[in-house]
């Protein structure tokens, strides 16, 4: 069966992204790029590839980027300790997104169903967190 090993972020500010997911979620920096397309880093946790990506040219990055673009809405960490974690993502700037659970019918204390912790991440990317993990992960 196919397995999710690869997700990449375009951003604006490569140093500033991953500094955000090595500080907080301890990944490690494997490669840098730096070609006439793109510049960036890859990270992993040892299961994901997470590639940090600023494109230089609108045709690097793909043409129909733009107003209506559909980029990652989120991604999220199976964490051992969500204290621990809130603790890091606050000294990291991040902070809950209240609005989303609020949307989502839950509040502090309450999960239902395959809902997580949302936080604020760079580059508009929302950061899920979670003791349980996902259905269909180990």
């Amino acid at each position: 069966m196919p397995r999710l090993k690869h997700i990449a972020i375009s951003t604006q500010d490569v140093d500033k992204t991953a500094k955000f997911y090595v500080d907080v979620f301890g990944m490690k920096e494997i490669a840098t790029i730096d070609d006439p397309g793109t510049r960036g880093c890859f990270l992993s946790d040892g299961y994901i590839n997470l590639a940090i990506l600023n494109f230089k040219s609108d045709q690097a990055a793909g043409v129909e980027r733009g107003r209506a673009w559909s980029g990652i809405h989120h991604i999220g960490f199976e964490v051992e300790d969500m204290t621990g974690i809130a603790e890091k993502l606050a000294a990291a700037g991040s902070c809950t997104r209240d609005d989303i659970h609020e949307a989502l019918g839950v509040g502090q204390g309450q999960r239902k169903h395959n809902v997580e912790v949302k936080y604020t991440g760079p580059d508009g990317v929302t950061i899920d967190v979670s003791e349980t993990g996902w259905v269909g992960t180990s």
